[in-house]
């Protein structure tokens, strides 16, 4: 098994910008000395990841396409042989805390405060090798992952915690155990997450995509990205919308992973299969269970593997409209109830409302279940695509279109995009990119753009009059530079030391 690597060289970090990166080191060092008096022992270092294909389908249990990214938290760290742990942020935004080791496992879920995702990945460790407090230490962080952009800028906070708490306490954990365990613990703030964040953060690798699969168990499959003349590249656009999912999880996060998990429960019973045990009883049950199940029978030893998802997803597409087609403007809680011999009640206990509370007057099972498995359609093709070797494999023209393709079912179908996104997409695609879409969870955040090297300039530079000079006039150099920029598969979560 894997373990998060140390490295003592940031080039073997960062491809791009290494020196700035040094200077960024430095003056966290800096720093840290100033607020607490010696050197940090070490920096714990996450990124955040960009999702190239596969939005909202990993809480439904279907593989997905993201690759870790620059951007990135890093935990300066020095313990401090107290029972106390020091955490300050580099941005005066955020204030220092101090916290006994007892107040890291009380966190309060309805408060929108940052030492919340330092609690997380502390008491989410704890509680999974089952102890219940270890040492103290000092922490200084710096952020360059945006807040609410949808570069997974909290999942980068957690596993970097994850790491830094971890090495303070002789623990050390497989990649695959911290992935999970960091998933599971944003639950504390509210944030029903599936579990790609996470995984790219803590197992992503410099040159590589990641093929992410949830279900049997997590499994990581390093993708590398096709050779193309010339290469290719990915730009980053943020559209400035900043969309936070613990604020708006009631009406659009968490509602959409309700709808789904509603979406399978009514699916699995449309098809004679919600008392097979694989089924039954099972907490939660995802659209890509029910597939299973539905397929259990099938013979597929001497099928292609490839072929043999195509074809599923494609039936379970026919399945689901023949399931929801008859609610086109949505079902209400007591029809959703009722479809499932349950009260509205029961229900809502059943996809745990009380814990992750939606707000919807109506739940479209039908648009959500056809963005759900036409997206993991998208992401098999993706894969076989990169991984095609073909000479007469025009990449741009066909990835390209993929990416379009899914932007198109998160506006129409998951209705997850924005006009600010929608907009984005038009002007690079109308400057030369291939494929542009959201990236994250949508409704704000970032954008990711498939182009070719030679056309990157221009579409940054198309982007940058047309979209940023006219929405955000006052915007700064530097600020247009964390906004708008290139971008390649990157290192996961290290130690530097």
């Amino acid at each position: 098994m894997s373990h998060a690597p140390t490295v003592n060289s940031l080039s073997n970090i960062y491809s791009l910008n290494v020196e700035a990166q040094s200077k960024r080191y430095a003056q966290l060092e800096s720093r840290f000395a100033e607020i607490y008096g010696a050197k940090p022992d070490f920096i714990a270092r996450a990124p955040g990841r960009v999702n190239i294909i596969g939005e909202h389908i990993d809480y439904c249990g279907f593989p997905v396409f993201p690759m870790a990214i620059a951007p990135d938290t890093l935990i300066a760290v020095r313990t401090n042989n107290t029972d106390c742990i020091q955490i300050a942020n580099t941005s005066p935004k955020y204030p220092a805390r101090k916290f006994s080791l007892a107040d890291l496992f009380t966190i309060d879920s309805t408060v929108h405060e940052w030492s919340n995702y330092f609690k997380c990945g502390y008491r989410g460790l704890f509680e999974h090798v089952g102890r219940t407090g270890g040492k103290g230490f000092d922490a200084l962080l710096d952020g360059t992952v945006p807040a609410g952009g949808g570069l997974s800028s909290s999942a980068a906070f957690v596993c970097a915690t994850e790491l830094a708490v971890q090495r303070v306490n002789g623990i050390d954990l497989p990649q695959t155990e911290l992935a999970l365990i960091a998933a599971s613990a944003e639950r504390y703030v509210g944030v029903n997450s599936g579990g790609m964040d996470q995984t790219a953060s803590i197992m992503g690798q410099q040159g590589s995509a990641l093929f992410i699969e949830f279900d049997p168990e997590l499994k990581a499959t390093l993708v590398k990205m096709p050779d193309a003349d010339p290469p290719l590249a990915f730009i980053i656009a943020n559209t400035l919308v900043v969309s936070d999912k613990h604020v708006t999880a009631p009406i659009c996060y968490n509602l959409r992973v309700v709808e789904t998990r509603i979406g399978a429960l009514i699916l699995a019973k449309h098809l004679g299969i919600a008392n097979r045990p694989a089924c039954k009883n099972v907490d939660p049950l995802t659209f890509k269970i029910v597939m299973n199940e539905y397929f259990a029978d099938q013979d597929t030893q001497a099928a292609d593997q490839v072929q043999t998802w195509i074809d599923r997803l494609r039936a379970m597409l026919d399945a689901s409209t023949a399931a929801f087609g008859s609610y086109l403007q949505g079902y209400t809680r007591s029809e959703m109830a009722q479809a499932l011999d349950m009260t509205p009640e029961e229900l809502s206990a059943t996809v745990h409302e009380n814990l992750f509370p939606v707000r919807a007057d109506r739940f479209k099972l039908l648009q959500r279940a056809q963005h759900a498995f036409s997206e993991a359609l998208r992401v098999v093709r993706f894969r076989q695509i990169c991984e095609s070797g073909s000479a007469d494999t025009d990449y741009f023209a066909e990835l390209g279109s993929l990416m379009n393709q899914s932007q198109d079912s998160c506006r129409d179908l998951f209705e997850c995009s924005c006009p600010e996104i929608d907009e984005i997409c038009t002007i690079a695609r109308s400057a030369g990119a291939f494929g542009s879409r959201l990236t994250g969870a949508g409704w704000g955040g970032c954008t990711v753009h498939l182009v070719s090297q030679d056309k990157v300039e221009s579409v940054k530079q198309a982007l940058a009059q047309q979209y940023y000079a006219q929405r955000f006039p006052d915007l700064l150099a530097d600020q247009l530079e964390n906004a708008l920029f290139v971008t390649a598969p990157g290192r996961g979560a290290c130690y530097f030391a």
